[in-house]
């Protein structure tokens, strides 16, 4: 029998100058974990997996709000595993996210990787609505197959609005009866693992970053808004992270030195 689980969590100001958790709803396999938080004013979440999935056929969804003037890290106890199950023929497996930061809010949404293992079959959605000021640093990994397997098939499609205008829109497709070419030198060059990391934030309207080259296999493009978008493919999900995590150091620490009521550089760890 498949599995339908909807996560909730919403953080608001605490009146203290920190960051308070009002609502904060577990369901099946999406157990929410307040969790330390390294800065006193951000308020830390991590999603614990209570069960294997998704497996095929599974609806899973969490929705996250930082209300307006709130600080939230969203981050993960572990890599998220699609997975066949007992029946390989069941329809894909569906895993939405819905983000929400309201004005002069900041959200950090980092969850760890998601292996897509041989057979599993997935469709996983993030939707993210953003209001004028506010500020966001969202990661995403896939991985393609565990280590020596071939991949799932896996869809992705992350879409961003801010102030109701669209910002990003962009769907990735992997695996079995995608059409030719997802794997040749004009996409993933063989490499099995991909990711992107995406920063907004409003002083990017003063103060726009070039595109520009993060090495042989990554990219930093400035996007139609005041955010960028770094893409990178890897061979395996260690080089991969390593990649993303140097951007996200320096892409902070650029943020601080221009502007300190912006995002603070995500600790180590």
């Amino acid at each position: 029998m498949s599995v339908h689980a909807r996560a909730r969590l919403r953080a608001e100001p605490d009146g203290r100058g920190g960051t308070s958790l009002p609502v904060l709803e577990s369901d099946g396999p999406l157990a929410l974990r307040r969790t330390r938080s390294p800065r006193s004013r951000y308020s830390r979440v991590t999603v614990v997996g209570a069960m294997s999935a998704p497996l095929n056929g599974d609806r899973l969804a969490i929705e996250a709000e930082a209300a307006d003037g709130a600080r939230l890290i969203v981050d993960a106890a572990a890599a998220t595993v699609a997975l066949p199950g007992p029946r390989p023929d069941a329809d894909p497996s569906t895993y939405t996210v819905n983000l929400t930061v309201g004005e002069g809010a900041a959200l950090h949404w980092l969850p760890d990787q998601l292996v897509s293992a041989h057979g599993s079959r997935l469709h996983q959605t993030t939707r993210v609505q953003l209001a004028a000021t506010a500020r966001l640093l969202l990661r995403e990994e896939q991985i393609l197959g565990r280590h020596a397997e071939p991949t799932g098939a896996l869809t992705t499609r992350l879409t961003v609005h801010r102030a109701g205008g669209l910002l990003l829109d962009q769907q990735l497709t992997y695996g079995p009866d995608t059409p030719a070419g997802w794997d040749g030198p004009a996409v993933l060059g063989g490499h099995r693992a991909t990711g992107q990391l995406l920063l907004a934030d409003p002083s990017f309207e003063d103060t726009p970053l070039p595109a520009r080259l993060l090495g042989p296999t990554a990219a930093l493009t400035p996007l139609a808004g005041p955010a960028v978008l770094v893409t990178a493919v890897a061979a395996d999900a260690r080089v991969l992270r390593g990649i993303l995590d140097d951007a996200m150091r320096e892409l902070l620490d650029g943020l601080k030195e221009s502007c300190e009521e912006g995002f603070e550089k995500e600790p180590e760890g």
